[in-house]
């Protein structure tokens, strides 16, 4: 289709400039056509007066014989001035005045284009008038055929194959030209058909040339380039959906198959069934599957990029609020007050509970948080005290339904959608949460752009 279009493209190129060039030609040769035939005619009309003098000569001698020669024209009559033709050429022999053209009177010759003579009917001739003054006007009409329009037939025939040759040369020439500019266009529209089929990276050839085509193919390039990107990022995103799904279903099955495994235990045997300590159990499977229900709406709020209440916030503050709570291990706080950042209360909240809930489960006694000020970020550390987390293993845990085994295998509780959470709130609020060298166990750094006041 691309080659049908091109050469569809070359042609109506190649046609309209012809057709200009007819034109062109047709004007100039008209143009032309006129000047040669001016010119021939004031040749024919001084050459037939010349052959018209010699009888002016005749009767100003008195020497007019009553037939004339014809001197090379179709005729020649003399009318004395009473109006009779008194001399004539032997083919005008006994004819009727020719015409009754005169001279004006300022002139004493003067030529006509006439059609449809008595004597020449169906013609044009150029007539001659001369007068030749005695004591009265005398008339000499000199005949002659006229010079047509296309001048004779080889003028016509030379003007139209100039004009033939110009328009051939014209559709060739142009032909050619649209044809090689428009070689990089073919190039660009076959790669661009191999990368819709899938043959090859998303690029296509750049010409040499500096001119529009040039700057096509390098928008083209770097369109393909965000192209490509986009479309490894919706792979990439697809694949995580993938696994999402796979690993929620997992998640979800896990705690529904142990309260079905439990409510139909009961049943078999209800008469041997401690029936407080079988809703306790189904109880906490019903908390566990809340739980993961719950962080799968934040994940997806998250994901859809919810609006959120933003807000100037002391990070010192919020930390203070949050450790307050009680819990199973000791929870030390450094604070440095007015480190502001702008956030959601909520949100930042939900980071900092994550954190202290993986510490929590982790840590073997004491729980270590510290908000600092570093340059133009604002700083949050919490650092357990556990084992904690191999290099090769600190952004494995930030990816969803993650709960790594061996030294992380007291980590029963979580939904492994915490540590995920807390980074999507990070990255939404325009920093960063990663895991950083410790002397002991795993140290969380959050690190958020301070909000100048």
């Amino acid at each position: 289709m691309s080659r049908r279009l091109g050469r569809s493209l070359r042609t109506r190129l190649a046609l309209w400039a012809s057709i200009a060039m007819l034109l062109l030609n047709v004007i100039v040769s008209a143009f032309v056509l006129f000047g040669i035939r001016s010119e021939v005619a004031d040749i024919k009309a001084r050459d037939v007066a010349g052959k018209a003098v010699r009888v002016l000569l005749m009767v100003k001698r008195d020497r007019l014989p009553q037939v004339l020669p014809q001197h090379g024209l179709d005729g020649i009559q003399v009318v004395d001035p009473s109006g009779r033709p008194v001399a004539w050429t032997p083919n005008l022999a006994g004819a009727p005045r020719l015409t009754s053209e005169i001279p004006h009177h300022s002139q004493a010759n003067e030529a006509a284009r006439l059609c449809d003579l008595p004597r020449f009917p169906g013609q044009c001739k150029l007539v001659m008038v001369l007068v030749a003054y005695q004591p009265e006007e005398w008339l000499i009409y000199a005949v002659d055929p006229a010079v047509p329009w296309y001048v004779v037939p080889q003028v016509i025939a030379f003007q139209v194959a100039v004009t033939a040759t110009l328009v051939t040369l014209t559709w060739f020439g142009v032909s050619r030209v649209v044809a090689r500019t428009l070689q990089p266009v073919s190039s660009i529209t076959k790669r661009l058909a191999e990368i819709s089929e899938g043959g090859g990276g998303m690029r296509v050839p750049v010409p040499e040339t500096d001119d529009e085509i040039r700057a096509l193919a390098e928008t083209s390039n770097r369109t393909l380039e965000r192209l490509e990107s986009a479309l490894r990022q919706l792979q990439v995103a697809m694949e995580r959906q993938r696994q999402f799904a796979a690993d929620a279903s997992h998640d979800l099955r896990s705690p529904i198959t142990a309260m079905r495994a439990q409510v139909e235990d009961a049943l078999l045997h209800p008469e041997d069934t401690d029936w407080a300590e079988t809703g306790a159990e189904v109880l906490t499977s019903l908390e566990r599957l809340q739980a993961i229900v719950a962080d799968l709406l934040t994940l997806s709020r998250l994901d859809a990029g919810a609006p959120d209440e933003r807000e100037p916030l002391d990070l010192a503050e919020l930390v203070a609020a949050e450790t307050a709570r009680p819990r199973s291990k000791h929870v030390v706080t450094t604070l440095q007050t007015g480190v502001v950042v702008d956030g959601d209360r909520l949100q930042l909240a939900r980071l900092l509970t994550n954190l202290l809930d993986n510490a929590e489960r982790h840590a073997e006694s004491q729980i270590i948080v510290t908000v600092r000020r570093q340059g133009d970020e604002a700083v949050l550390e919490v650092v357990d005290d556990g084992t904690g987390i191999a290099p090769e293993h600190r952004e494995k845990v930030f990816e969803r339904f993650t709960r790594l085994d061996a030294s992380r295998s007291r980590d029963a509780g979580g939904t492994g959608l915490g540590l995920p959470i807390a980074r999507e709130i990070a990255t939404a609020h325009l920093g960063t949460l990663t895991i950083e060298d410790s002397d002991t166990g795993a140290r969380f750094v959050l690190r958020l752009p301070v909000q100048e006041a």
